[in-house]
């Protein structure tokens, strides 16, 4: 039985091959030929990935980018679909779920949600949510750790989760599906349908933040 990364892989090429290379995303100013460009070097090219964190090899990521951005579109997304190559470790099913996962889903609703769109444009099934709010408990206190106020994540039917301590102006409570708090601490709060609640100082601080 596939999981939820390599699901998550075959459905986000599904809407790719659907909205076409041209389509606009919330990685702007992407389209999502560069987007799905992005997805394929972060599997299958190391080489060029450096360019991220190493500033002397940025130009050979933008030129690589460039390069199967504007490849023949059904090829591109092939390249997405199979996935890495056979000497990646992702091609293991656990690494691939714990690497792979949070990736592909924030950047199958980075997506759907390209124009703007608040909350769920898609159905998410109940088992998705679960894999989402485990690996988002591992995370949280990382993506959190420099946001101005306390942070506590409720996800009505699957927990609540303390993952950052009080500061000055006190907590902040964010409240939602495991998929719209991942959506909210990855950094795509304007689109994600989470109820932020606490001292008015702390949810002023958190949506300034966020």
């Amino acid at each position: 039985m596939a999981g939820h990364a390599a699901l998550e892989r075959q459905a986000l090429c599904d809407t790719l091959e659907r909205v076409g290379p041209s389509a606009p995303t919330l990685c702007d100013p992407w389209s999502t030929a560069e987007l799905a460009a992005h997805l394929v070097i972060r599997d299958s090219r190391p080489d060029l990935a450096l360019g991220v964190a190493v500033p002397p090899l940025a130009g050979r990521l933008e030129r690589g980018m460039e390069e199967y951005a504007t490849r023949p579109w059904g090829q591109l997304v092939h390249l997405v679909r199979t996935g890495p190559p056979a000497w990646s470790p992702t091609r293991m099913p656990f690494v691939d779920e714990v690497a792979n996962l949070t990736e592909f889903f924030i950047h199958h609703e980075d997506i759907l949600r390209g124009e703007g769109q608040v909350g769920p444009q898609r159905e998410i099934p109940a088992e998705l949510e679960s894999a989402l709010w485990r690996q988002l408990k591992k995370v949280a206190k990382l993506l959190t750790r420099r946001l101005p106020t306390g942070i506590v994540l409720v996800a009505p039917g699957h927990g609540r989760s303390a993952v950052k301590a009080p500061t000055g102006v006190g907590t902040a409570v964010l409240t939602g599906t495991p998929a719209e708090l991942v959506m909210a601490l990855f950094g795509r709060m304007r689109v994600a349908a989470v109820e932020v609640s606490g001292p008015a100082d702390a949810v002023s601080a958190l949506r300034e933040a966020l």
